[in-house]
């Protein structure tokens, strides 16, 4: 026979879920805005850098020039916009973003080089987008080794030594967990955490200080339902549509995305819905500590989106933060989803190495409940 604890919750449960169906706005908010987010930020927040806008100043103008450009724009990696007349007209192109890399090769390049002179090529990249600057300038030095290599290699086939050249140093690359080195396998499921931990939290983040505000909360108040009642109550159906956006954006990201997944769908599944509890735990906890609908909302965003962008290792591991951004992450719960969600997807492994990030979220949960029904007060404020 179930407890008329239990009866009490369960029925604010159906009450919230009613709400939440009448309302399309917060329905849509709940439901739609997460995966919509999600197909944008899965196709056109990319890390690849590909099809970089070239220049090329060729003063020389030799067949060995046009060897060293074929090499360059026959890339996916750039894409030739045209060969300036000058440096002046280059550096306009790359001032107004028609060109991002701009190769300048000297007049005297093909007679060094087939003289076995060193030719020097100047390389000028627009630094206004820093990560893509570097990527795109590591790319010329790849393609320029390559070329290197090439004319050393028919340097020793005419003088008849081909088997002479053996290279000091030798490396033998393998890529783990991500052999293509794909961004969108890393992103994607990043962004996944990071969705979870904005709507949430937000939406969870309104209930009671929007009744609050409204003045329904006085029906609560008058109803024999406790304060452990009116918490669970409330977060029941909002940790269900929580785990409800985890389940599309998960297929999305297999269907829509093709992002590779070899980890076991039940690890993931357990510490999604433990992630919910945690994450509609916090807006609780924020709406019952709060006034007004405008406070909660910039509450949530300071103390559950900033950190969970910031510390949860979402760009950057959070191993790798210092000592204060190691410690700040290990309260943020996304800090250990994100283990889960990365681990789950690229690496697999045994349910024991993902042990810590389901054990610690636990108590985390527990905590912002308990917090949120010591905060909530059966009486007027």
């Amino acid at each position: 026979m179930p407890s008329p604890r239990l009866d009490r919750a369960l029925a604010i449960a159906r009450k919230e879920t009613r709400e939440l169906l009448r309302d399309p706005a917060y329905l849509g908010l709940a439901v739609v805005v997460p995966l919509l987010l999600i197909l944008l930020l899965g196709y056109q927040l990319s890390l690849d850098v590909k099809g970089v806008l070239v220049a090329v100043v060729d003063h020389d103008r030799s067949p060995w020039s046009r060897d060293y450009i074929d090499g360059m724009v026959h890339s996916e990696y750039f894409r030739p916009v045209g060969m300036p007349d000058s440096p002046s007209q280059a550096q306009e192109w790359i001032r107004s973003g028609q060109a991002r890399v701009v190769i300048d090769i000297p007049p005297d390049f093909g007679r060094r080089l087939s003289a076995g002179l060193p030719a020097t090529v100047g390389v000028t990249v627009d630094g206004s987008f820093p990560v893509r600057g570097q990527i795109a300038a590591g790319y010329v030095e790849a393609i320029s080794a390559l070329y290197n290599e090439r004319l050393l290699r028919e340097f020793l086939a005419r003088h008849g030594a081909v088997d002479a050249l053996a290279w000091p140093l030798r490396m033998q690359l393998a890529v783990w967990y991500n052999p293509t080195l794909e961004s969108k396998n890393f992103i994607v499921p990043g962004m996944l955490v990071v969705i979870l931990m904005i709507f949430p939290p937000l939406l969870s983040a309104l209930l009671i200080v929007r009744e609050r505000e409204s003045g329904t909360i006085l029906n609560l108040y008058c109803s024999p339902a406790g304060r452990w009642d009116i918490v669970i109550g409330k977060a029941l159906p909002y940790v269900a549509v929580s785990f409800l956006d985890f389940l599309l954006i998960f297929a999305a990201s297999l269907w829509l995305f093709r992002v590779r997944f070899v980890g076991a769908a039940w690890i993931l599944f357990a510490g999604a819905l433990l992630y919910s509890t945690c994450t509609v735990g916090l807006g609780l906890m924020i709406s019952a500590v709060t006034r007004s609908q405008l406070a909660a909302m910039l509450a949530t965003f300071l103390g559950a989106v900033a950190p969970a962008f910031t510390f949860s290792g979402i760009f950057t591991p959070a191993g790798s933060l210092d000592a204060v951004g190691r410690f700040v992450s290990r309260l943020v719960p996304a800090t250990y989803f994100m283990t889960i969600v990365r681990g789950s997807y690229l690496k697999g492994g045994a349910p024991e190495a993902y042990a810590p990030s389901l054990l610690v979220p636990a108590p985390l949960s527990v905590a912002v409940y308990v917090a949120a029904w010591l905060a909530l007060r059966k009486r007027l404020a």
